[in-house]
């Protein structure tokens, strides 16, 4: 069977949260990130690597302790596809990679890998998108072996312009969890998120 890393997105400016930075708030008495970075660990057989920018040192605290692999993304102001490159271009071991945000606290161990069963029942040398009606969602499973592919393109590294252009090697998988189609990046979102959970978990 496949082997599952990921590469998890932590390196944001976090401009909607105001003066707060969105990875650090918290969720189940832990910061945010690493409640995300833990689900992941305990949902893959291969290697976590959170990708950093804004606010690295603070981030590299935060998950101090946890088996993962740390990227720094010095060109993280330019926007969300150079930090997928970043981790593209480090993360070595595994024959799938799921592609997250670090900021997606509903996502479960189940979601996650349910995504992977999915995945495997399609084809594994295609990109799987969770994907709701019209909504695109995330984490998406990238094959290793495209790795190439997706770096060629230096001025638009990443996913999302290569999926649109090339909808040959992508699919589409059906599902239904929340977790993927929802992310916090204001306070609002946030204040949402806390009462959907216990409040003594958010201690």
């Amino acid at each position: 069977m496949d082997s599952f890393g990921a590469i998890i997105l932590a390196a944001g400016l976090s401009r909607r949260m105001k003066d707060r930075n969105k990875l650090l708030l918290p969720i189940h008495g832990k910061p945010m990130i690493r409640h995300v970075v833990e689900t992941y660990n305990a949902a893959l057989d291969g290697q976590v690597c959170v990708v950093t920018g804004f606010e690295s040192d603070r981030i590299e605290a935060a998950l101090d302790g946890l088996p993962i692999q740390f990227v720094h993304n010095a060109d993280f102001d330019a926007g969300q596809p150079f930090s997928v490159r970043a981790g593209l271009l480090k993360a070595r071991g595994s024959q799938q990679y799921l592609i997250g945000l670090g900021d997606q606290p509903q996502l479960t161990t189940d979601d996650l890998r349910a995504l992977i069963t999915a995945h495997l029942a399609g084809d594994v040398q295609k990109i799987s998108i969770p994907h709701q009606n019209t909504k695109r969602g995330n984490p998406i499973v990238v094959p290793a072996a495209i790795r190439a592919r997706l770096l060629a393109d230096e001025a638009n590294p990443g996913c999302g312009k290569f999926t649109r252009a090339h909808p040959e090697l992508a699919q589409h998988i059906p599902m239904t969890q929340a977790g993927f189609f929802n992310d916090i990046d204001t306070p609002a979102a946030f204040e949402a998120f806390e009462q959907m959970i216990p409040q003594k978990d958010l201690t």
